[in-house]
């Protein structure tokens, strides 16, 4: 072995040193800009950078948090980040992550939402949004494919995901009614036949071994990483006052029945029933957004999943672009405050969204921390599941009425959008394309036959 390859396999070797704050928090802004490709995207490029190259944390810490924040409700890989945080720098660290990963994609979000609102029906655009619209169906019934793929393991598992299809587009049972009838079912199930409902693990430990960690299997947990009843009771009561002085202040305001005051109460619901993921918790979106209070319309929808595909960040993010659109279209402050309206919307629906998020790691992950050991509770979770796959094929099936039927079943079939939707799902499934050069693709197209 070559001195150089010596020094390398020493520096392999050796405990990272102790990473300064600042170094963290530039770290943590860097992933805010470039976390494209989803929950699997962003999990795998934190893994790449935080457990085999920098050596923040090891390999069995960082899927025993995975784990827990795959239990939660909410973003899994925000989630993620905001524990990491937590764990390397403490409250602070934790609210650092989570808020520098939100942050640059709702800046971003803003951004494209007015340029939407206020240029949309220029041709160009409007070609752009035509190309993009089947490619967004596309990826939701290839999120549906995956997810099924994965949990419907037995015929119990796929009976509940067409129970959950037939609830939502036959019945219109709202969607938290569905995600709690999934869980109870898991939970029951599990006892009664536990074969059906046992977890198939988001993601086993994979054994690799890529050096000594600055937080490793066997390092102590950090003092403010401890459980004690006194801080979940901090924690708690700090969050909950947060919350009601951001309503108080939200009702005072516009009372109880104006607009941001209903987005804040709407947000917060959605926030405590995201089980699965975005997909899962979109098609509940729509149904507030668009059925009851119609701050949007079901094409404006489609439009804003696409634009929150093509935005790094989690794609739950969609919500600003609802409460966006939402504050502009109600002229919350009058005609000639529309940007700022619309801002205004897109930052209570932020807000709502992700502060349980910050609550489900700060209060729960202590208890973590003390176990080590998998979470449990994985029935209703699996339940849950299984619904979902039944939700999101409703919101294809949605989706797909829009592009193709634009102008109602009264007006004609766009057959140009069906044939960009299968090609879309076909660079998805078979050839693996990833979901921004889709799109960009598909832009392109649409492009092509707005000038043309």
């Amino acid at each position: 072995m070559s001195d150089q390859e010596s020094v390398a396999a020493s520096r392999s070797n050796a405990i990272p040193a102790p990473v300064p704050f600042r170094e963290a928090f530039f770290y943590w802004l860097k992933l805010g800009f470039i976390s494209f490709g989803g929950p699997a995207g962003q999990i795998s490029m934190m893994h790449q950078e935080l457990v085999e190259r920098r050596r923040w944390i090891s390999e069995h810490r960082f899927l025993h948090a995975l784990n827990y924040t795959m239990v939660l409700p909410g973003p899994e890989a925000q989630q993620l980040a905001t524990y990491i945080g937590w764990l390397m720098h403490g409250v602070w660290g934790g609210i650092t992550a989570g808020v520098l990963f939100v942050l640059p994609s709702l800046f971003i979000l803003v951004g494209l939402t007015w340029l939407y609102l206020a240029y949309g029906d220029v041709p160009a655009v409007a070609g752009i949004l035509y190309g993009i619209k089947p490619a967004v169906t596309a990826i939701v019934v290839f999120a549906a494919y995956r997810i099924g793929s994965r949990a419907l393991r037995n015929n119990v598992l796929r009976a509940m995901a067409l129970l959950a299809f037939v609830a939502i587009f036959a019945l219109d049972v709202p969607f938290p009614y569905i995600v709690l009838s999934a869980g109870v079912i898991g939970y029951i199930g599990s006892r009664v036949s536990p074969g059906h409902f046992k977890a198939g693990g988001h993601h086993a430990e994979s054994g690799h071994s890529f050096g000594p960690a600055l937080i490793d299997d066997d390092t102590p947990v950090p003092e403010h990483a401890r459980f004690k009843w006194a801080r979940v009771v901090v924690y708690g009561l700090v969050g909950l006052a947060i919350w009601i002085a951001a309503m108080a202040a939200l009702t005072t305001a516009q009372g109880w029945a104006g607009t941001l005051t209903q987005m804040g109460w709407f947000f917060t619901k959605a926030a405590l029933v995201t089980f699965g993921g975005a997909y899962a918790v979109l098609p509940y979106v729509y149904q507030g957004g668009v059925d009851h209070y119609a701050w949007l319309s079901g094409t404006q929808m489609i439009d804003g999943l696409a634009l929150g595909e093509t935005t790094p960040g989690p794609l739950i993010m969609v919500v600003a672009f609802v409460g966006f659109v939402g504050g502009w279209t109600k002229e919350i402050f009058g005609p000639d405050l529309l940007p700022l309206a619309g801002a205004a919307g897109a930052g209570v629906a932020t807000l709502f969204t992700f502060l349980p998020s910050f609550l489900f790691i700060l209060l729960g992950g202590p208890a973590v921390e003390a176990t080590r050991h998998e979470v449990g509770f994985t029935a209703p979770l699996t339940g849950i599941t299984a619904a979902v796959v039944g939700v999101v094929l409703n919101l294809a099936v949605f989706f797909a009425y829009h592009v193709l039927w634009p102008q109602g079943l009264e007006g004609p079939f766009e057959w140009l959008p069906l044939l960009i939707g299968i090609a879309a799902f076909v660079a998805l499934f078979r050839y693996k394309v990833g979901i921004v050069p889709v799109i960009a693709a598909c832009a392109v197209v649409g492009l092509g036959t707005s000038l043309f």
